[in-house]
């Protein structure tokens, strides 16, 4: 009884913290375009014993329903029933990798603020999503319809997998904890081979970003990894954010590695822009700042270059919650290219190659997973962000929309992008498990 009683109470003390998160919510939404572009408003800095948390509650796509997209594109459902689909990888011949994964188990929870986050986050995962995921399947569409035809398992007993790049007949698979090579032949079905490790990569105990972006260089002598950092702003210890907040270089020959870039809080997307051949990435910013700190962003990515995470926000604006603070760091904090708008949560990314109608040509989609810390949504959309001369030219577009339904209930979130051989657009809904299509509507 004194058991159950302690729960109870912990279930409304949780339910206070909630409330008193959210009134704490007082700032003023600046206009929607203010916070998005090379120049964001950045409103004064709040912060909370709870955060605020507003989580839209899960309830799938009917089977009537698709999302809504930009005049000019038509979008259907390429493949429906996976089990949390976190990112796509198009096959040479046209056959699609749907990495379909969930986060590695968690170390204890030491502050009831985790306790707290961990359960609110919890209600924003669509049910059902942990049975028969950690794998990736293959899903080939054998007439051309933009349609799977078939279904099979790929590869099976992943840990927590998502970034996938393939280099002659290697395929690179990058799980939460290291990145394994695996044999392939075009058209292949399923891989059997056990694989070899190619490195080990920063993971647990605590591993509070755990999705690892994979792209290779255009040479295919290295590959480029995305490392999200081990906290939101360094409570673990920042002994724990060893190699961590950055994108690495690895060798594919040895295996060794290096720091590319690094004060990048969770970078993902990881993409070549194609006019420049530059190294593009979104990045994730820190929470628990305001309901508008800080702007989430997409940025070309200099090697060597620092962005910021911990000690700074969008170039040298010092967050002090970070002790001891580095003045030293922040000096050369290089501000990002291109602002998204505060918690908008952006997961994926992908160059447009020519094939959509303008105006949705020679740009990036972006693939916005949603906000939880701030009351009013923002995210739960694919954007267009136009490029001019390698760079962001102009606001973006919403091109893919309505995964929120009219009482603010998800019935999906958009995570990772890919084209496919057609140069359509494939977005993986980790909440509706559904990989939707988006091509050029009839003229």
């Amino acid at each position: 009884m004194r058991g159950a009683q302690k729960i109870a109470r912990l279930r409304i003390a949780m339910v206070c913290s909630l409330i008193l998160g959210l009134s704490g919510c007082g700032q003023d939404d600046p206009a929607p375009t203010a916070q998005i572009g090379p120049n964001p408003v950045l409103l004064a800095q709040s912060q909370y014993l709870v955060p605020p948390m507003h989580v839209a509650r899960v309830v799938g796509w009917k089977t009537d329903e698709k999302p809504e997209v930009a005049k000019g594109l038509q979008i259907q459902a390429f493949a429906t029933g996976l089990q949390h689909p976190r990112s796509i990888y198009t096959l040479p011949n046209g056959d699609i990798l749907a990495v379909e994964s969930v986060a590695p188990p968690s170390a204890s929870i030491k502050r009831p603020k985790d306790l707290i986050m961990g359960w609110i986050e919890s209600m924003a995962t669509s049910a059902g999503s942990n049975g028969g995921s950690n794998r990736i399947s293959l899903l080939r569409d054998l007439n051309g319809d933009g349609v799977a035809d078939t279904k099979t398992v790929f590869l099976d007993h992943l840990d927590s997998p998502f970034g996938v790049a393939l280099i002659g007949s290697d395929l690179y698979i990058a799980e939460t904890d290291k990145i394994m090579r695996y044999p392939y032949k075009s058209g292949e079905t399923r891989i059997t081979d056990p694989g070899t490790k190619l490195t080990d990569l920063p993971g647990g105990p605590i591993d509070h970003h755990w999705t690892k972006s994979l792209l290779a260089s255009p040479d295919g002598t290295l590959l480029y990894v995305g490392v999200g950092s081990n906290s939101n702003i360094t409570e673990n210890g920042i002994q724990a954010e060893m190699d961590r907040a950055s994108i690495w270089e690895v060798e594919r020959a040895t295996g060794r590695h290096r720091i590319f870039a690094d004060g990048l809080r969770n970078p993902n997307g990881l993409s070549w822009e194609p006019q420049t051949h530059a190294l593009w990435a979104v990045v994730n910013e820190r929470d628990e700042l305001g309901p508008n700190l800080v702007p989430d962003y997409i940025t070309s990515v200099k090697d060597g270059g620092f962005y910021g995470w911990p000690y700074s926000y969008f170039g040298q604006n010092i967050d002090p919650r970070v002790m001891p603070q580095r003045p030293d760091l922040v000096a050369k904090a290089i501000a990002p290219d291109y602002a998204l708008g505060s918690h908008v949560a952006p997961l994926g990314m992908a160059f447009e190659s020519g094939s959509m109608p303008p105006p949705y040509r020679g740009g990036a989609f972006v693939g916005e997973h949603g906000s939880w810390n701030r009351s009013t949504f923002n995210g739960y959309k694919v954007v267009f962000v136009p490029f001019s001369g390698g760079r962001p030219s102009g606001m973006p577009l919403d091109i893919v929309t309505g995964f929120l339904n009219d009482q603010n209930e998800a019935r999906g979130r958009p995570v990772g992008l890919a084209l496919d051989k057609s140069g359509a657009l494939l977005i993986a809904d980790d909440v509706g498990n559904t990989v939707w299509r988006v091509a050029a509507g009839a003229p």
